[in-house]
């Protein structure tokens, strides 16, 4: 519980269900102590919603410290991602090893059979597993950001919002008064008060170097590799015939290399390999694989076709161990059409349609999900 309409109505929905619902709110850590700023999923107000609502729909609401884990599996994880010249997915960590997978297991010791959320997403039962499928509402759909979640998780799993679009939660709470109808909602990073860069400049020991074209013309300066990333346009902070795109981050010369041409070829590919990867359905399907795909959040599905990468004998075993439940083995993704900034650090996420009108109604099964590694 969050105080927000999200998980306001899916309580309500499975408290009209005859479910017994208890609301929990979780404290994550956040920015900065002295001044008191609230990470945003867990401020006093967002509190003070939550405690309001719950007794509105006459649910007992308890609080849970994550300060700790929140800091070490989410915080330092977006911090190290940076100061290595990647960008983090910091929502698909949190979910699956804290707002998620943490509460999953605290939950089930004391008893209970599921954790839900506000998220909008689908599950499907079949004989062999718990299928994760994309949300009615396309334009909120959230199934990317549970793409790390496996067998062991997603039984214990109930996302009361799958079949709603965003307006008719908003209408259902407007409909049972629950006075959270239009609270804005964050966007942005929960943890960051400041500006993104602000935080890195804080955290970060970061080195100036050059901005460069792929001629090797020097344009200006950068602040740090770790401020920037591909494709991005805001903050280069150089004249001339701008505005300037990031190509590419050279480490080794510690060089940012930048194009004016939003168009430029070097922004695309169409290959990418993928490390980490989680199959949802707790094994991998036979490969080749051709199937679809979004290297992030907000970009459209893409035709791909994903192959493991070969691996010499004497790396084999150490190459394919398990960590935390997910193989570590390389796969290459090739894309039907090129694609434009793909990210180390980022995630692809790998889906398949749920029947002919897959399209038409959003029905896409997510099948696995992989750490992009170049």
């Amino acid at each position: 519980m969050s105080g927000g309409v999200d998980s306001t109505v899916a309580a309500k929905i499975l408290k009209d269900q005859g479910h017994e619902v208890v609301g929990v709110f979780l404290k994550f850590w956040h920015e900065d102590e002295q001044t008191k700023s609230a990470n945003e999923c867990c401020s006093p107000q967002s509190f003070l919603d939550a405690k309001r609502v719950c007794a509105k729909i006459n649910i007992p609401l308890y609080t849970l410290n994550y300060n700790d884990i929140f800091k070490n599996e989410v915080v330092d994880y977006f911090l190290d991602s940076y100061n290595s010249n990647k960008t983090p997915s910091p929502c698909l960590i949190c979910n699956k090893k804290v707002k998620l997978g943490q509460l999953i297991n605290y939950a089930k010791n004391l008893g209970f059979d599921y954790v839900a959320s506000g998220h909008y997403a689908r599950l499907k039962s079949t004989n062999k597993t718990i299928k994760l499928i994309t949300a009615k509402d396309i334009k909120k759909n959230q199934a990317y950001f549970l793409s790390l979640l496996t067998q062991e998780e997603l039984p214990y799993l109930l996302f009361p919002l799958g079949n709603y679009t965003k307006n008719q939660v908003r209408q259902m709470a407007k409909k049972w008064q629950l006075d959270v109808t239009e609270k804005k909602e964050s966007q942005e990073v929960c943890f960051i008060h400041s500006s993104t860069k602000e935080f890195l400049q804080k955290n970060l020991k970061l080195k100036s170097g050059l901005i460069k074209n792929l001629q090797s013309e020097i344009l200006g300066q950068h602040q740090g590799l770790g401020l920037y990333t591909l494709g991005q346009r805001q903050g280069i902070n150089i004249g001339g015939r701008g505005p300037y795109y990031v190509l590419k981050k050279d480490s080794l010369n510690n060089d940012l290399i930048v194009t004016n041409d939003k168009n430029d070829p070097a922004l695309f590919s169409k290959t990418a390999t993928i490390k980490n990867i989680n199959w949802l359905s707790g094994h991998e399907p036979k490969l080749p694989l051709k199937c679809l795909a979004r290297h992030r959040y907000q970009t459209k599905l893409e035709r791909v076709c994903i192959v493991p990468i070969v691996i010499p004998a004497e790396l084999k075993v150490a190459t394919t161990a398990s960590f935390n439940g997910i193989q570590k083995k390389n796969y290459k993704i090739t894309f039907k059409n090129p694609v434009r900034a793909i990210t180390p650090g980022q995630f692809i996420v790998l889906y398949k349609p749920c029947g002919i009108l897959a399209k038409l109604k959003n029905n896409y099964e997510v099948v696995g999900a992989g750490e992009i590694e170049e």
